[in-house]
Protein backbone atom coordinates (compact mmCIF):
# COMPACT_ATOMS: atom_id res chain seq x y z
CA UNK A 1 0.00 0.00 0.00
CA UNK A 2 0.98 3.46 -0.29
CA UNK A 3 1.03 6.13 3.04
CA UNK A 4 1.19 10.29 2.48
CA UNK A 5 2.14 11.52 5.44
CA UNK A 6 4.99 10.91 7.59
CA UNK A 7 4.30 12.87 10.78
CA UNK A 8 4.20 10.68 13.56
CA UNK A 9 1.15 9.06 13.12
CA UNK A 10 1.67 8.61 9.85
CA UNK A 11 5.06 6.94 10.78
CA UNK A 12 3.52 4.37 13.16
CA UNK A 13 0.77 3.26 10.54
CA UNK A 14 3.71 2.13 8.20
CA UNK A 15 5.97 0.70 10.71
CA UNK A 16 2.29 -1.55 11.69
CA UNK A 17 1.61 -1.94 7.96
CA UNK A 18 6.22 -2.95 7.44
CA UNK A 19 5.13 -5.13 10.71
CA UNK A 20 2.24 -7.20 8.71
CA UNK A 21 4.63 -7.91 6.16
CA UNK A 22 3.12 -5.38 4.04
CA UNK A 23 4.93 -3.55 1.36
CA UNK A 24 4.74 -0.28 1.98
CA UNK A 25 5.57 2.60 -0.55
CA UNK A 26 5.80 6.24 1.58
CA UNK A 27 5.53 9.90 0.85
CA UNK A 28 5.80 13.29 3.37
CA UNK A 29 6.15 16.63 2.04
CA UNK A 30 9.69 17.33 3.81
CA UNK A 31 12.58 15.13 2.94
CA UNK A 32 14.46 13.02 5.09
CA UNK A 33 11.61 11.59 7.19
CA UNK A 34 11.53 8.42 5.94
CA UNK A 35 14.85 7.65 6.68
CA UNK A 36 13.54 5.42 10.07
CA UNK A 37 10.56 3.06 8.09
CA UNK A 38 12.98 3.01 5.05
CA UNK A 39 15.54 1.16 7.53
CA UNK A 40 12.63 -1.19 8.37
CA UNK A 41 11.41 -2.11 4.49
CA UNK A 42 9.18 1.19 3.12
CA UNK A 43 10.15 2.82 -0.41
CA UNK A 44 10.13 6.03 -0.88
CA UNK A 45 8.40 8.03 -3.53
CA UNK A 46 9.94 11.12 -4.79
CA UNK A 47 6.61 12.80 -5.87
CA UNK A 48 2.55 12.17 -4.60
CA UNK A 49 2.10 11.01 -8.68
CA UNK A 50 4.84 8.24 -7.91
CA UNK A 51 3.21 7.28 -4.83
CA UNK A 52 0.19 6.53 -5.61
CA UNK A 53 1.03 4.82 -8.54
CA UNK A 54 2.60 2.26 -6.60
CA UNK A 55 -0.72 0.57 -4.62
CA UNK A 56 -4.09 0.19 -5.38
CA UNK A 57 -4.50 1.80 -1.59
CA UNK A 58 -3.80 5.13 -0.57
CA UNK A 59 -3.63 6.04 3.02
CA UNK A 60 -3.41 9.33 4.01
CA UNK A 61 -2.48 10.61 7.23
CA UNK A 62 -1.52 14.42 6.94
CA UNK A 63 -2.13 17.76 9.09
CA UNK A 64 -5.47 18.96 8.22
CA UNK A 65 -7.93 18.69 5.23
CA UNK A 66 -6.53 21.66 3.45
CA UNK A 67 -3.49 19.93 3.20
CA UNK A 68 -5.17 16.67 2.05
CA UNK A 69 -6.93 18.73 -0.66
CA UNK A 70 -3.55 20.21 -1.88
CA UNK A 71 -1.89 16.82 -1.81
CA UNK A 72 -4.66 14.96 -3.68
CA UNK A 73 -6.66 17.01 -6.27
CA UNK A 74 -3.89 17.84 -8.52
CA UNK A 75 -3.11 13.99 -8.65
CA UNK A 76 -6.97 13.08 -9.45
CA UNK A 77 -6.43 11.46 -12.51
CA UNK A 78 -3.78 8.79 -11.01
CA UNK A 79 -6.46 7.96 -8.29
CA UNK A 80 -8.81 7.32 -10.51
CA UNK A 81 -9.89 3.51 -9.83
CA UNK A 82 -7.73 3.49 -6.46
CA UNK A 83 -9.34 3.12 -2.91
CA UNK A 84 -8.31 5.63 -0.61
CA UNK A 85 -8.16 5.73 2.76
CA UNK A 86 -7.61 8.99 4.62
CA UNK A 87 -7.59 9.16 8.13
CA UNK A 88 -6.59 13.09 8.78
CA UNK A 89 -8.42 14.33 11.34
CA UNK A 90 -11.36 16.71 10.28
CA UNK A 91 -14.98 17.05 10.39
CA UNK A 92 -18.03 15.47 8.92
CA UNK A 93 -18.65 17.73 6.36
CA UNK A 94 -15.11 17.80 5.18
CA UNK A 95 -15.22 14.25 4.70
CA UNK A 96 -18.56 14.65 2.52
CA UNK A 97 -17.25 17.33 0.66
CA UNK A 98 -13.97 15.34 0.03
CA UNK A 99 -16.26 12.14 -0.68
CA UNK A 100 -18.45 13.63 -3.65
CA UNK A 101 -15.19 14.86 -4.72
CA UNK A 102 -13.65 11.47 -4.94
CA UNK A 103 -16.96 10.35 -6.81
CA UNK A 104 -16.38 12.87 -9.21
CA UNK A 105 -13.34 11.45 -10.46
CA UNK A 106 -13.90 7.80 -9.82
CA UNK A 107 -12.26 7.28 -6.74
CA UNK A 108 -13.66 4.98 -4.08
CA UNK A 109 -13.27 7.15 -0.86
CA UNK A 110 -13.06 5.68 3.06
CA UNK A 111 -12.61 8.06 5.65
CA UNK A 112 -11.66 7.40 8.67
CA UNK A 113 -11.01 8.24 12.77
CA UNK A 114 -7.94 6.66 14.82
CA UNK A 115 -8.93 6.09 18.52
CA UNK A 116 -5.14 5.61 19.52
CA UNK A 117 -1.90 7.51 19.90
CA UNK A 118 1.10 6.90 18.15
CA UNK A 119 2.65 4.27 20.59
CA UNK A 120 -0.72 2.75 20.54
CA UNK A 121 -1.20 2.15 16.53
CA UNK A 122 -0.93 -1.86 15.97
CA UNK A 123 -1.99 -2.79 19.63
CA UNK A 124 -4.80 -4.18 21.15
CA UNK A 125 -5.82 -0.84 22.53
CA UNK A 126 -6.34 0.80 19.00
CA UNK A 127 -9.32 1.00 17.01
CA UNK A 128 -10.30 3.14 14.05
CA UNK A 129 -13.15 3.95 12.61
CA UNK A 130 -14.19 3.93 9.36
CA UNK A 131 -17.08 5.07 6.81
CA UNK A 132 -17.70 5.35 3.19
CA UNK A 133 -17.35 2.91 0.39
CA UNK A 134 -18.38 -0.23 2.05
CA UNK A 135 -16.85 -2.76 -0.71
CA UNK A 136 -13.83 -1.12 -0.70
CA UNK A 137 -13.43 -1.14 3.23
CA UNK A 138 -14.10 -5.06 3.28
CA UNK A 139 -11.53 -5.04 0.16
CA UNK A 140 -8.61 -3.94 2.16
CA UNK A 141 -10.41 -4.58 6.24
CA UNK A 142 -7.61 -7.48 6.55
CA UNK A 143 -4.80 -4.97 6.06
CA UNK A 144 -6.39 -2.11 8.30
CA UNK A 145 -6.65 -4.46 10.99
CA UNK A 146 -2.90 -4.08 11.26
CA UNK A 147 -3.38 -0.59 12.75
CA UNK A 148 -5.94 -1.70 15.30
CA UNK A 149 -9.37 -3.15 15.24
CA UNK A 150 -11.65 -1.78 12.23
CA UNK A 151 -15.05 -0.48 12.83
CA UNK A 152 -17.14 0.52 10.25
CA UNK A 153 -19.93 2.90 10.56
CA UNK A 154 -21.94 2.72 7.67
CA UNK A 155 -21.56 4.39 3.53
CA UNK A 156 -22.15 8.23 4.88
CA UNK A 157 -18.49 9.47 4.85
CA UNK A 158 -18.71 11.80 7.72
CA UNK A 159 -19.89 9.20 10.60
CA UNK A 160 -16.66 8.23 11.10
CA UNK A 161 -15.50 11.68 11.83
CA UNK A 162 -18.72 12.03 14.09
CA UNK A 163 -17.62 9.58 15.85
CA UNK A 164 -13.97 10.52 16.64
CA UNK A 165 -14.98 14.06 17.44
CA UNK A 166 -17.42 12.66 19.46
CA UNK A 167 -15.29 10.06 21.51
CA UNK A 168 -12.62 13.23 21.69
CA UNK A 169 -14.97 15.54 22.99
CA UNK A 170 -16.00 13.29 25.87
CA UNK A 171 -12.26 12.62 26.69
CA UNK A 172 -11.77 16.31 26.69
CA UNK A 173 -14.63 17.12 28.76
CA UNK A 174 -13.66 14.30 31.40
CA UNK A 175 -9.94 15.79 31.39
CA UNK A 176 -11.49 19.38 31.58
CA UNK A 177 -13.07 17.70 35.43
CA UNK A 178 -9.47 16.33 36.41
CA UNK A 179 -7.95 19.30 35.52
CA UNK A 180 -9.65 21.55 37.47
CA UNK A 181 -10.22 19.18 40.30
CA UNK A 182 -6.39 19.08 40.27
CA UNK A 183 -5.71 23.09 40.13
CA UNK A 184 -7.69 23.05 43.06
CA UNK A 185 -6.38 20.95 45.60
CA UNK A 186 -2.70 22.16 44.61
CA UNK A 187 -3.69 25.59 45.77
CA UNK A 188 -3.09 24.17 48.97
CA UNK A 189 0.00 22.64 48.24
CA UNK A 190 -1.66 18.72 48.32
CA UNK A 191 0.54 16.71 45.40
CA UNK A 192 -1.30 15.02 42.14
CA UNK A 193 0.31 11.97 43.21
CA UNK A 194 -1.29 12.08 46.56
CA UNK A 195 -4.75 13.33 45.78
CA UNK A 196 -5.36 11.21 42.14
CA UNK A 197 -5.56 7.58 44.34
CA UNK A 198 -9.50 9.03 45.37
CA UNK A 199 -9.45 10.81 42.06
CA UNK A 200 -9.23 7.88 40.01
CA UNK A 201 -11.61 5.45 41.55
CA UNK A 202 -14.41 8.59 41.94
CA UNK A 203 -14.39 9.17 38.39
CA UNK A 204 -14.82 5.49 37.52
CA UNK A 205 -17.82 4.81 39.66
CA UNK A 206 -19.55 8.11 38.65
CA UNK A 207 -19.18 8.07 34.41
CA UNK A 208 -18.17 4.04 33.95
CA UNK A 209 -20.44 3.20 36.40
CA UNK A 210 -23.42 5.57 34.82
CA UNK A 211 -22.83 5.20 31.13
CA UNK A 212 -25.52 2.80 30.54
CA UNK A 213 -28.19 4.67 32.70
CA UNK A 214 -27.56 7.43 30.96
CA UNK A 215 -27.60 6.19 27.25
CA UNK A 216 -31.14 4.74 28.42
CA UNK A 217 -32.45 8.39 29.59
CA UNK A 218 -31.38 10.05 26.30
CA UNK A 219 -32.40 7.33 24.24
CA UNK A 220 -36.02 7.71 25.99
CA UNK A 221 -36.08 10.94 26.81
CA UNK A 222 -37.14 10.08 30.07
CA UNK A 223 -35.22 11.84 32.95
CA UNK A 224 -37.41 11.59 35.76
CA UNK A 225 -37.64 8.03 36.57
CA UNK A 226 -35.86 6.62 39.66
CA UNK A 227 -33.76 10.26 40.62
CA UNK A 228 -31.79 9.80 43.12
CA UNK A 229 -29.90 13.22 42.90
CA UNK A 230 -32.11 15.55 40.96
CA UNK A 231 -31.21 18.44 38.71
CA UNK A 232 -32.51 21.39 41.11
CA UNK A 233 -30.36 19.87 44.07
CA UNK A 234 -27.55 19.94 42.14
CA UNK A 235 -27.37 23.17 40.67
CA UNK A 236 -27.84 24.63 44.12
CA UNK A 237 -24.85 23.19 45.06
CA UNK A 238 -22.58 23.86 41.72
CA UNK A 239 -21.84 27.51 42.61
CA UNK A 240 -19.88 26.10 45.45
CA UNK A 241 -17.45 24.70 43.01
CA UNK A 242 -17.19 27.80 41.23
CA UNK A 243 -17.09 30.05 44.49
CA UNK A 244 -14.52 28.23 45.90
CA UNK A 245 -12.57 28.23 42.95
CA UNK A 246 -12.50 31.84 42.59
CA UNK A 247 -11.45 32.03 46.26
CA UNK A 248 -8.37 29.96 45.81
CA UNK A 249 -7.18 31.67 42.92
CA UNK A 250 -8.38 28.85 40.29
CA UNK A 251 -10.22 30.48 36.63
CA UNK A 252 -13.57 28.96 37.15
CA UNK A 253 -13.60 28.41 33.14
CA UNK A 254 -14.31 25.13 32.76
CA UNK A 255 -17.01 25.06 35.27
CA UNK A 256 -18.15 27.75 34.73
CA UNK A 257 -20.46 26.57 31.61
CA UNK A 258 -21.59 23.64 33.51
CA UNK A 259 -23.36 25.88 35.67
CA UNK A 260 -25.06 28.06 33.17
CA UNK A 261 -26.83 24.80 31.07
CA UNK A 262 -27.61 23.61 34.86
CA UNK A 263 -29.66 26.79 35.53
CA UNK A 264 -30.85 27.11 32.15
CA UNK A 265 -32.60 23.56 32.41
CA UNK A 266 -33.69 24.35 35.84
CA UNK A 267 -34.79 27.65 34.60
CA UNK A 268 -36.78 25.50 32.15
CA UNK A 269 -38.79 23.30 34.82
CA UNK A 270 -36.57 20.28 34.67
CA UNK A 271 -35.18 20.21 38.77
CA UNK A 272 -36.95 17.25 39.35
CA UNK A 273 -35.16 15.82 36.62
CA UNK A 274 -32.13 13.59 36.35
CA UNK A 275 -29.18 16.07 35.49
CA UNK A 276 -28.80 14.69 32.11
CA UNK A 277 -31.25 16.60 30.79
CA UNK A 278 -28.89 19.55 29.75
CA UNK A 279 -27.92 17.23 27.29
CA UNK A 280 -30.91 18.31 25.32
CA UNK A 281 -29.98 22.17 26.41
CA UNK A 282 -26.90 22.00 23.61
CA UNK A 283 -29.15 21.84 20.73
CA UNK A 284 -28.89 24.87 18.19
Amino acid sequence: MTVLGLGAMGTALVEAFLAGGHATTVWNRTPGKADGVVARGAVVAETVAEAVAASPLVVVCLWDDAVVRDVLHPVADALAGRVVVNLTNGTPAQAREMAAWAAEHGVEYVDGGIMAIPPGIGTEHAFVLYSGAEAAFEAHREVLERLGAAKYLGADAGLAALFDLALLSGMYGTFAGLWHSLAMVRTENVSAAEFVPMLGPWMQAMIGGNLDRLAHQLDTGDYGHEVVSNLAMQAAAFPNIVQASLDQGIRPDLMAPIQRLMDQAVAAGHGAEDVAVVVDLLKN
